[in-house]
C-alpha cells in the first residue's frame, strides 16, 4: 500500500484521516498505550483533502519516496509528506507489508507485523533493508512506467527522484541511493545504517539528520555506522544533529504521542522537532532536486539553534 500527496487546488472536500481504525488500534497496542479509544488516530484528520484535483496540468513533478521506521505505518510521516507536497513535490509514502504493525488494504484485509517475530540480529537488519530497497524500486517501476496510476496530463520527472526515511527507512534511503540509479538524492533521518556502501562510493547527494545524543561523530555504534558510510559518500553531503530530540521526535509519533500525554523522553517539544525535520529535509530536496539556493544548509542558523553541523573528521558538531 502507498499514499500519494501532491500539489492540489484548494478544495472543500473531506480531509484525509491519519490512518485506519485497525492501524490505529495496532499501533497503540504496540506502544502499550491505554486509556484512549483504540481508534483515536483514525478520527484524527490531516491537512490533505481526499481526491483533490492536482494543480493545473502539472508536468515533470519531482518525486520523493518516504519510507517509515520498522513497525511504523506510512502515516507516521504525514506531516513531512504534506509539507513537501506544499513545496511542489509528488510524495509517495510506502507501507512495507508485514513490517508495519498494521497495513489496511481496500478490500478490508489487514496485514500485521510478521517480521516482528524474527530475531533482530545484524543479518535480519541487512535483509530488512534489502527488502525495502526492492519495495522502493518496485514502486518507482509502477509510478514511472508506461501506465502510471493517475491522469495522463500528470507527469513525474524521472530525473528528479529522491528517497527519504526515518530509522530503518533512513537506512533504506541510503541503500536505495546506492542500488537504484534512478534515485538522485537521499535523506536518512535518525537511522543507523547496515551494509557498507560499494567500494567505489556513491557520488549522489545525501543528508544525515539525527539526534545529537546518538549521532554525534565518535559517540558510539549508531554514529559509527554513519562515519563508515560518510567516507564513501563522495558527492554533496551534510551531517546534522538536533539537540533535545529523541527517536520519535522526527515523526508524527512524537506529535500525536505528546497530544495523548505520553512522555517520549524528548526535551525538544514535538512541534518544534517536526518543524526542524520539515525545514531541513525540504531545504535539502529543494537544493538538490530543484537547484534552489538554500543558505539553511550552508551554516548554523540562529532560527534553528538546536541544529548542529558536524565536522566528521574533527569528531564535533557546532
Amino acid at each position: 500500500m502507498v499514499s500519494v500527496w501532491y500539489p492540489a487546488e484548494r478544495s472543500a472536500g473531506p480531509r484525509a484521516r491519519f490512518m485506519t481504525p485497525a492501524e490505529s488500534e495496532l499501533l497503540l497496542a504496540r506502544g502499550g498505550v491505554t486509556g484512549v479509544p483504540p481508534d483515536v488516530l483514525s478520527t484524527t484528520r490531516t491537512n490533505a483533502v481526499e481526491g483533490a484535483r492536482p494543480v493545473g496540468r502539472r508536468h515533470g513533478l519531482p518525486l520523493v519516496v518516504l519510507s517509515p521506521g520498522f513497525t511504523k505505518p506510512r502515516a507516521t510521516l504525514t506531516s513531512l509528506a504534506e509539507d513537501l507536497a506544499s513545496r511542489g513535490y509528488a510524495v509517495v509514502g510506502v507501507d512495507h507489508t508485514h513490517e508495519s504493525v498494521g497495513t489496511s488494504f481496500p478490500d478490508g484485509r489487514v496485514a500485521t507485523c510478521a517480521a516482528c517475530a524474527v530475531p533482530h540480529d545484524p543479518a535480519f537488519r541487512e535483509e530488512l533493508v534489502a527488502g525495502r530497497v526492492a519495495d522502493t524500486s518496485f514502486v518507482l517501476d509502477e509510478l514511472t512506467g508506461p501506465r502510471p496510476p493517475w491522469p495522463d496530463a500528470w507527469r513525474l520527472d524521472p530525473a528528479r527522484i529522491a528517497v527519504a526515511g526515518h530509522s530503518a527507512g533512513g537506512a533504506s534511503a541510503l541503500a536505495a541511493l546506492a542500488g537504484d540509479p534512478r534515485v538522485r538524492a537521499g535523506v536518512d533521518v535518525d537511522g543507523s545504517t547496515t551494509a557498507p556502501l560499494p567500494a567505489g562510493g556513491v557520488a549522489r547527494p545525501f543528508l544525515f539528520l539525527g539526534r545529537r545524543s546518538q549521532h554525534t561523530p565518535g559517540s558510539g555504534p549508531a554514529a559509527g555506522t554513519w562515519e563508515r558510510d560518510w567516507a564513501h559518500l563522495t558527492g554533496w553531503k551534510r551531517w546534522l544533529v538536533v539537540t533535545g530530540a529523541e527517536h520519535a521526535s522526527f515523526t508524527d509519533v512524537g506529535l500525536v504521542g505528546e497530544q495523548l500525554g505520553l512522555d517520549l523522553g524528548a526535551d525538544l517539544p514535538a512541534a518544534r522537532a517536526s518543524e526542524i525535520t520539515r525545514a531541513y529535509t525540504g531545504a535539502f530536496l529543494d537544493r538538490r532536486l530543484r537547484g534552489r539556493p538554500q543558505p539553511l544548509l550552508d551554516r548554523p542558523s540562529p532560527r534553528h539553534p538546536e541544529v548542529g553541523f558536524c565536522a566528521v573528521e574533527a569528531g564535533a558538531c557546532g
